[in-house]
């Protein structure tokens, strides 16, 4: 009798479905859920080709007058506008997985997909590829508009194109990690500087002139971040019509060693904001 009335009263409890099946269905959700945001709002799928766009002409039409000159560098064939469009590559990427995470946190959204059967590093997976969705909706307009406008053919890089997208957006993954480690820590009060998290390596990464120009001290800083050895080796191959594989390995390596501890950063503050109970009381 008393069996009867606790198996009335009590429900069982519901564990989230495991396996790489089930964490592929999750993963497709929140892909599916960010791709309805984005054709619900024409804005905003103008904003991403909107920006890549206007610094591309800028620094193409400053290219194009460096290019009458009798500088033998400013010559280069379109350095400038591969610099831009591979720095932007960087930028977008960690742009997408960044505004993703924070529009979740303006909607009040976090904790609620935190306490659903979605796993963090599933959250995390969703993210990186949304990240890359989004970088291809805004940079392939703008490749070929600087190839109508400019000449500048972005394959001319080879399928070293390919490996140098490759190694920048593990490195915007890792920023946005961090960014949004940052962001569970101290909520929205840390935006201004989450934001800015990229900007930070624009000066020390050699994106538009080339590692000599560093001080010698400033020159082994920027050797250990993966992005240098990008911009490097672009500048080789169209300067100088060479490949360095020794930078793309040191890209890899580093990459490597900036995602897992980016990765370890987010778990960690993650975990605090759980167990500070501050999850729920992220927003605006």
């Amino acid at each position: 009798m008393r069996g009867s009335q606790l198996d009335e009263t009590v429900s069982p409890v519901l564990l989230a479905p495991t396996g790489a099946r089930s964490s592929a269905r999750r993963i497709a959700a929140l892909l599916r859920r960010y791709i309805y945001l984005l054709r619900s709002s024409s804005v905003r799928l103008v904003e991403l080709i909107y920006w890549p766009f206007l610094q591309m002409l800028t620094w193409g039409f400053l290219q194009k007058f460096l290019a009458s000159t009798n500088n033998p560098y400013a010559k280069g064939a379109g350095v400038l506008i591969g610099a831009v469009l591979l720095w932007d590559i960087l930028f977008r990427s960690n742009l997408g997985f960044f505004t993703t995470f924070i529009e979740e946190m303006w909607s009040r959204n976090l904790g609620n997909l935190l306490i659903s059967p979605l796993r963090p590093h599933e959250l995390v997976m969703a993210l990186c590829i949304w990240s890359i969705m989004r970088l291809s909706v805004g940079m392939i307009p703008v490749a070929l508009a600087a190839f109508f406008i400019f000449q500048f053919n972005l394959l001319d890089l080879g399928l070293w194109l390919a490996v140098f997208f490759a190694m920048l957006v593990l490195t915007s993954w890792s920023l946005g990690l961090i960014a949004a480690g940052v962001m569970l820590r101290y909520g929205l009060g840390a935006e201004e500087l989450a934001w800015s998290l990229a900007f930070l390596l624009l000066p020390l990464t050699c994106v538009y002139y080339p590692l000599s120009a560093l001080p010698g001290w400033l020159q082994y800083v920027a050797l250990a971040l993966p992005p240098t050895h990008v911009f490097e080796g672009m500048r080789a191959i169209l300067l100088e019509h060479r490949f360095d594989a020794g930078d793309l390995w040191w890209a890899f390596v580093l990459n490597v060693i900036y995602l897992a501890v980016g990765y370890g950063v987010f778990r960690w503050l993650l975990s605090r904001a759980r167990d500070n109970g501050s999850l729920l009381q992220l927003g605006e």
